[in-house]
């Protein structure tokens, strides 16, 4: 327990009533910053245990005493350190110095102190109070506080300290601007109100935080932020450290601090370049596949095969009808289409040859196939956005299975001329076909249809 004299200068410091000198002692025993106080003659009245802990003398050995010099600093310095700290008791507001002082076993400690006057019940000067700390600790919690402001303030990765309840508790100017919105307006949200899609995957892993505690790298989370373009799907490479009360006796979770970079680019990139590498080893291995066919019909399937893993769900291969026979007329001008092979409906398998009879497929005008063949060129199709229903019927009106709402058809050419198409179709569950997916289609429509014009060459040996 810290001691004071029974003076004057201690009713002045603590009030009178009885008890209170107890009352400032334990308080002043309570507090984590080293305090000492001086009578206006500066004679020490007041150490406390945090004093103590730092210089090792008691506060019977510090009370009483005259200043510090002869034992808390060295004779040389003594008047120096008596004269800044009491210079205190006439100045406005609180000083700040540095100097050292000598502990107990002899040793030298640098303290950082911030002094200030003690007033009387007339606002006289009625002694000093002195609060200091070793200043490694010292210089320790400003680098801490100055780390703190500047995540939140300059940082050029998004910073979002989230409460217990998984609310925003701040956010700086970079998370703000991601998330598309203002720092204060996120405060208190739910991170539902923030984001539109990878709400969950974020909830969860705020959540094990909490729990478990930080996990042992960083998680590249896709979410999707609601901006006033519209959707827009972002890739952020998060970060995450639990947040405790450091003035619990037992860690007490305050929250979840979230550190996230924007890596979309980069990211993208990486699957794009994946993906191109699946594609071009799926290219090579159907080639190799195709050169073992007897039948270049076969190996026209086999091609078509290949190129569907990952790229769609259904495909159809439609050959350009033969010319009239001899003797019969051409009732049309109208580009007719066999189906030569197809995907199997239902489960997933190798493409059939079908059209055996050669009857042509009852393709409408103006469908995507037949737009194909007569522009020699690539058309992409999609069924517009609605309820499930209308996709079915959008679908089964063009001949293609019930569950496609995407479709690429790629025209066949060979020697100058088209030969049909090719028809990808994918379902709900995958994107629409992008410039990336039509470089590819258009090369497996090439080699496609190299196989086919080969089976023509032969004098139509192959299967139909």
């Amino acid at each position: 327990m810290s001691t004071s004299r029974r003076s004057g200068t201690t009713n002045e410091l603590g009030p009178d009533e009885p008890g209170g000198s107890d009352l400032l002692a334990a308080l002043l025993d309570g507090m984590d910053a080293a305090l000492c106080a001086f009578d206006a003659d500066g004679v020490v009245t007041h150490w406390n245990r945090e004093a103590e802990r730092i210089l090792g003398w008691t506060a019977a050995e510090a009370v009483g005493r005259q200043g510090f010099a002869g034992w808390a600093v060295r004779t040389a310095d003594a008047e120096e350190v008596q004269a800044r700290l009491m210079s205190a008791m006439h100045a406005p507001g609180r000083q700040v110095h540095e100097f050292a002082l000598v502990t107990k076993d002899g040793g030298r400690v640098l303290v950082r102190t911030q002094s200030a006057a003690v007033r009387g019940h007339e606002g006289e000067p009625a002694g000093v109070y002195c609060a200091f700390s070793e200043v490694h600790a010292q210089i320790d919690l400003e680098r801490s506080i100055a780390l703190s402001e500047a995540l939140l303030e300059d940082a050029a990765w998004g910073v979002v300290l989230v409460d217990a309840d998984l609310r925003p508790a701040v956010v700086n100017t970079h998370a703000a601007r991601a998330l598309g919105t203002g720092r204060a307006s996120a405060l208190g949200r739910p991170l539902g109100e923030l984001l539109a899609r990878g709400v969950e995957e974020l909830e969860a892993a705020l959540t094990h935080v909490l729990a478990e505690g930080a996990p042992p790298a960083p998680a590249d989370m896709w979410v999707t932020v609601r901006t006033p373009e519209g959707e827009n799907r972002r890739c952020w490479r998060s970060g995450f450290v639990r947040l405790a009360s450091p003035l619990a006796e037992e860690p007490v979770p305050l929250g979840v601090g979230w550190l996230f970079q924007d890596v979309t680019e980069a990211k993208q990139g990486q699957q794009e370049g994946a993906l191109l590498r699946f594609r071009t080893n799926q290219l090579h291995r159907a080639a190799r596949a195709a050169a073992e066919c007897e039948d270049p019909v076969e190996a026209a399937i086999v091609q078509l095969d290949f190129a569907l893993a990952g790229f769609a769900d259904h495909a159809l291969i439609d050959r350009v009808a033969a010319g009239p026979r001899a003797g019969t007329t051409q009732t049309s001008d109208r580009v007719r289409l066999v189906r030569l092979a197809a995907t199997p409906g239902g489960a997933p398998g190798p493409s059939l040859l079908t059209g055996a009879a050669g009857l042509p497929v009852c393709y409408e005008e103006g469908h995507p196939a037949l737009n194909c063949v007569e522009r020699a060129g690539t058309v992409r199709a999609d069924a517009e956005a609605g309820p499930p229903r209308h996709a079915r019927e959008w679908a089964l009106a063009r001949q293609w299975p019930d569950d496609a709402v995407h479709a690429l058809c790629v025209a066949l050419r060979s020697r100058g001329r088209t030969l049909g198409a090719v028809t990808f179709l994918r379902g709900a569950g995958r994107s629409r076909f992008e410039r990336s997916d039509v470089a590819y289609a258009e090369d497996v429509a090439g080699r496609i249809a190299v196989a086919l014009d080969l089976s023509e060459a032969l004098g139509g040996k192959a299967r139909e």
